[in-house]
């Protein structure tokens, strides 16, 4: 057992709770070594709550886990499956609920409530001696601040299908999205796309645009706009339970892309958009000023729509300029600058990081990837970073084997200090095969630009 673990783990299925971060612990001395991990949790000084558990044969080394975009509720892993994997490789994992006080769009306090959940953890179960930092989804923007502001406190990070772009770019190309798909589909309309009042305000105008495209599909001209909304989204065009499309067959991706758009993906958004604006205090998007024709030039899918819009025997020109002759929308000033401060990452980074995605990603576009890492290069510290890539349709759709892999690439990138080949494909590939945990996937490949404009 390694020094790390010295004192802990009397209290097998412990439950302690605390102020300030702290779990209130009676106990002195060493706690001895369980056959089952033992079970941890404390509440901090936000009301957040933490969650911990520690194997018998703990390797010294902490998993801080970011949970994903929904309820505060404390999560140590990204899926029971992974939490006993990565339990049985010695593992100890933790975090938090962030504030429950707070939006589901938890970013004012997320990156505060997982350093006092790292303290709480040292103080009640023994002080790591490695801490790697692990985030999902919205937790993967979370884990992307940590690698930029953990220095001293954590030794690297593991990013999975992570929203890395930050807020004010994922409001920003969706609601291009949205507008498109209100402008060209539903003219005429009175459509609320900000401001939301409650959360079935939001969920009244995803169902209306849902119906909107739905409606839309059954005819060519109906499914050419699509595919502009669409591409503005940065949406996949490989949705599941299909083969992804040959990439000169636009009717194929523009199927593929109405299939995400038709299925839920509309809804979330506007979910989430309200909870950013609950969060921000006020809109956060803006297009006052986007050329759409520009916009769509920077689209990997531009050839894709203007296909579609030929076929169709629509002006694609005359759509556009449309969209830019009515684009009006301002931020609030002030909720821009609070999103900015909280949801923004990629500025500089202080601990290695290796970012998972799957390359069809509906939620968390995999352009993204190429957003942040030109962020990290501009501010000199790519080499700090990598990037892995999954051929799986679905967002944070990875296998267990998968996140084991990335697990011990980002700790053996700690252990050795170099890179090396541990985070190359066929490498990741290798190691998650051996575990026989789900199968892997793990591919070459380079994702586009991301389409914002801004």
């Amino acid at each position: 057992m390694p020094a790390a673990v010295a004192g802990s783990l009397a209290l097998a299925a412990a439950t302690l709770t605390g102020t300030a971060g702290a779990a209130t612990d009676t106990r002195t001395g060493a706690i001895a070594a369980a056959a089952a991990p033992s079970h941890l949790s404390g509440t901090l000084a936000d009301g957040a709550t933490w969650i911990a558990d520690v194997p018998a044969d703990w390797n010294g080394t902490l998993l801080l886990f970011s949970h994903g975009y929904g309820p505060a509720v404390a999560q140590n892993a990204p899926s029971d499956e992974a939490r006993t994997a990565l339990l049985s490789e010695g593992y100890a994992l933790a975090g938090s609920s962030f504030d429950p006080q707070g939006s589901w769009w938890a970013l004012n306090s997320a990156e505060r409530d997982q350093f006092a959940t790292l303290d709480a953890f040292g103080r009640t179960a023994g002080r790591p001696s490695r801490v790697l930092s692990v985030g999902l989804s919205m937790g993967g923007l979370v884990n992307a601040q940590i690698a930029r502001d953990g220095a001293g406190r954590v030794h690297g990070a593991l990013g999975l299908c992570g929203l890395v772009a930050g807020g004010v770019d994922l409001d920003n190309y969706q609601y291009d999205a949205e507008y498109t798909i209100a402008s060209l589909l539903m003219p005429g309309q009175e459509v609320r796309l900000t401001g939301f009042a409650d959360a079935a305000d939001a969920a009244a105008t995803a169902q209306r645009l849902t119906d909107a495209v739905t409606a839309a599909q059954a005819t060519p001209q109906g499914r050419a706009r699509i595919a502009l909304a669409a591409a503005y989204l940065n949406q996949s065009d490989w949705a599941p339970d299909h083969d992804p499309p040959a990439a000169g067959d636009p009717e194929g991706q523009e199927a593929q892309q109405f299939a995400w758009l038709s299925q839920g993906v509309l809804g979330f958004i506007e979910n989430g958009r309200w909870s950013i604006e609950q969060s921000a205090g006020g809109n956060t998007s803006w297009n006052a000023g986007i050329d759409y024709a520009a916009l769509l030039r920077d689209s990997e899918h531009a050839g894709q729509v203007r296909a579609l819009y030929r076929k169709a025997g629509l002006d694609l020109r005359a759509d556009l300029a449309t969209l830019t002759r009515g684009a009006h929308l301002h931020a609030d000033p002030g909720a821009r600058r609070r999103l900015e401060a909280s949801s923004t990452a990629g500025q500089r980074l202080a601990v290695p990081l290796l970012n998972l995605h799957t390359i069809a990603d509906q939620l968390v576009p995999v352009q993204q990837e190429t957003a942040f890492a030109e962020r990290v290069r501009a501010a000199g510290d790519d080499r700090l970073l990598r990037q892995a890539y999954v051929a799986r349709q679905g967002h944070c759709a990875f296998t267990t084997a998968e996140i084991v892999a990335g697990v011990r690439a980002i700790d053996r990138r700690v252990t050795t200090g170099r890179w090396g080949d541990v985070a190359e494909p066929a490498v990741l590939q290798r190691s998650a095969l051996s575990l026989n945990l789900g199968g892997a996937a793990f591919v070459r490949y380079r994702p586009g630009r991301l389409v914002v404009g801004r």
